[in-house]
């Protein structure tokens, strides 16, 4: 169908902050303490208290009888000057985007320095996530550092390992030949609340912990052959961060063989957020963010895996028999249909865009099907371009909603012949008890009265 063929429906928006933030604390404890029917309930009472039918109107409706004052009457910035060039040294987005912004987990670890943000995904569009809404996980909170003083260490594990051992200034490094690439970032746990059952209403909140962006530094296999890394003794690296968390990373070697990690300086065009890691990190196409080492200072070269903390104790796969499966580290095949999605209400039935991402850690996106019917039926998305490697996809289907209940998920499918799992595929292998790499399918429910919900099939 084409898409002026039907009457176009109206989408009123997710509510970005529909829990105030004293009552984040009370929904942290509630599910630390396992009590996931309050954290359910706590956010479906904020969820129906932003759609009160006042929420439902929207502001400035075109007259349906015609003669649209907008049109008639000129306003004011068509009659005046406007504000003077260069107001703030540096841009921000419109006052009435100030909405649009990262939020703070309301489940997961919540302390002031370790906590994790997420991305608004359902009011994104295209691929590139702006550094001012990439999501954030901290172990230790976050430093602004200064590049001057920033150092990085390369060393091996004996002397075998590494002929030279160097430290690199930020500026030497910004010297030697770039790279730059589109990649995403996925945290192991994103999506991890839902393992069990639907434990959070809306896309932000089920999916935002990933972000992709334009990053630009060195390949690492560069600055190791520099100090004159043995390839064939040194299997592993260990990857070091300098703030107080002292993130330790494992990294096979083949990896680095390729050419595809490299140590980054930017991102997006401009240089590293310090939130994001500035002024140097690690970038790991395809691999869980925790990787992606932040504040990056030392690499070390050894010939087997570290078995760092954060390896042995977390981002580790429960499985069923009460046994775990460490480094898997993989981000496999996932999608999300981010329009419509938890949150949102179709206001008129009648032409809609669904769009969502799509994404692997495995290569390049091959094929996304969505169903409106809860998978009884699939049609092909449309793939839009570029479809890079490891990197976010955006796929969008035509779709005239009649008014009935919907059943709306995406199904990815990668370059390898991976394809999405639904959760009870999912679950057949891994169980439900545990917290990483869930890349089950996401189903949203639009109901009779427009509102979409989340909801998962059995």
């Amino acid at each position: 169908m084409k898409p002026h063929a039907p009457a176009a429906g109206r989408l009123l928006k997710a509510p970005e902050n529909f829990i105030p933030r004293e009552a984040v604390g009370t929904v942290f404890r509630e599910a630390k303490a396992g009590r996931r029917d309050f954290v359910r309930g706590a956010f479906a009472a904020a969820l129906a208290g932003a759609a009160t039918p006042a929420a439902l109107a929207q502001a400035n409706p075109v007259p349906a009888g015609g003669g649209d004052p907008h049109i008639l009457e000129l306003p004011a910035h068509t009659k005046g000057l406007g504000q003077p060039v260069v107001t703030d040294g540096y841009g921000k987005p419109s006052q009435y985007e100030a909405n649009v912004q990262r939020r703070q987990s309301p489940g997961l670890t919540q302390t002031t320095q370790a906590s994790v943000s997420f991305a608004p995904l359902q009011s994104l569009f295209g691929i590139v996530t702006p550094s001012g809404l990439h999501f954030e996980r901290h172990h230790q909170g976050w430093w602004d550092i200064d590049p001057s003083k920033h150092r990085l260490m390369l060393n091996g594990s004996d002397e075998k390992m590494l002929k030279r051992p160097m430290v690199f200034t930020v500026d030497e490094i910004m010297r030697l030949p770039s790279v730059s690439r589109f990649h995403f970032i996925e945290c192991g746990a994103n999506t991890g609340m839902e393992w069990g059952n639907v434990a959070v209403p809306t896309c932000q909140y089920t999916h935002g912990m990933i972000s992709c962006s334009e990053f630009t530094g060195v390949p690492l296999k560069t600055l190791l052959d520099l100090a004159g890394c043995d390839y064939k003794r040194g299997r592993y690296l260990l990857a070091e961060g300098a703030d107080g968390s002292s993130m330790t990373r494992t990294i096979p070697m083949e990896l680095v063989e390729s050419g595809e990690v490299f140590v980054a300086y930017g991102q997006n065009g401009e240089m590293l957020r310090p939130e994001n890691g500035y002024p140097l990190r690690l970038v790991v196409p395809g691999v869980q963010g925790v990787s992606w080492v932040k504040y990056l200072r030392r690499i070390e070269v050894g010939d087997k895996p570290y078995a760092a903390k954060d390896e042995v104790m977390h981002y580790i796969d429960l499985m069923p028999d009460g046994r775990h499966r460490q480094y898997t580290s993989t981000q496999e095949v996932k999608s999300v249909v981010t329009t419509p999605s938890g949150g949102q209400v179709l206001l008129d039935r009648g032409y809609y865009q669904i769009s969502g991402l799509a994404w692997s850690g495995r290569g390049k996106v091959r094929r996304v099907d969505v169903s409106v019917d809860g998978g009884r039926n699939w049609q092909v998305a449309r793939l839009q371009g570029p479809v890079m490697d490891k990197c976010l996809t955006r796929f969008t289907l035509d779709w005239a909603w009649d008014g009935k209940p919907a059943l709306v998920m995406s199904r990815a499918t990668d370059d390898t012949g991976h394809v999405q799992p639904t959760y009870r595929q999912l679950r057949a292998v891994r169980g439900s008890r545990s917290i990483y790499h869930n890349n089950a399918i996401q189903s949203w429910l639009v109901q009779e009265s427009g509102e979409v919900k989340n909801v998962q099939l059995s």
